[in-house]
């Protein structure tokens, strides 16, 4: 399988694909950040790259693009990926903006019939959604809807990745909990006297699980204004 992996972070799941993929004769394309971004993204692209690109053997040979806020480099040829996975990055695509452009540059990357797999941090359904996500929390509806005005075609979704225990009422976000825990606004210094341990014990956040499909047969979604498209 050609696989694609929407903004990798710090390479969870590319600890995972990688492996998997070089060792069964298979393609792993990284869209990670931006190489002229802001400080945290040049930092964690860069901390990608130190893990996964000096060890061909294990973790193959990935192909690197980059998600850029023009949206000038395509993420693959059109129609040659048979997965892709959006992992905990669809709320920095819509603080950029970007969320629905790159689901249509996904759709388009994408053979027919083939799969793109969405989790997220899961926003309670009701009120209204804020389109920049600054609490790192989404909406399942909202997700469902752009997906869908991009091509898609909802297939499942699973409860795998549920927490009940999360009520998404934290001072900071979903970074309050766990792996980030953080203990001041971002940009501020870390606070050493910040009790987390309430946070702990939640664990990390209620997480939504999807599903969804480039019907076999359909044609590329129509390039909006700004999209570059490959």
């Amino acid at each position: 399988m050609t696989v694609l992996e929407v903004l990798p972070g710090l390479g969870w799941y590319t600890s995972i694909l990688a492996p998997y993929l070089a060792a069964n004769g298979g393609r792993l394309i990284a869209a990670g950040f931006d190489p002229n971004g802001s400080m945290a993204e040049r930092e964690t692209l860069a901390a990608w790259q130190a893990r996964f690109t000096h060890d061909p053997r294990r973790f193959g040979e990935i192909t690197q693009v980059a998600v850029t806020p023009n949206g000038a480099h395509p993420l693959a040829a059109p129609a040659s990926v048979d997965l892709a996975i959006m992992a905990n990055c669809f709320h920095l695509l819509m603080a950029e903006g970007i969320a629905e452009r790159m689901l249509r540059q996904i759709f388009s990357a994408l053979k027919p019939g083939a799969i793109l797999g969405v989790e997220q941090h899961r926003a309670y359904s009701s009120g209204v959604q804020d389109p920049t996500a600054r609490s790192g929390y989404v909406q399942e509806v909202y997700v469902k809807t752009l997906a869908q005005e991009a091509g898609f075609g909802f297939v499942a979704a699973t409860d795998v990745n549920a927490n009940p225990h999360d009520n998404r009422d934290h001072p900071f976000g979903v970074w309050s909990l766990a792996p980030s825990l953080r203990t001041s606004p971002l940009g501020h210094p870390d606070n050493p006297h910040y009790d987390t341990g309430p946070y702990r014990a939640i664990g990390e956040s209620d997480r939504m699980t999807l599903r969804f499909e480039r019907p076999s047969g359909s044609s590329s979604p129509l390039a909006a204004p700004g999209d570059s498209l490959p």
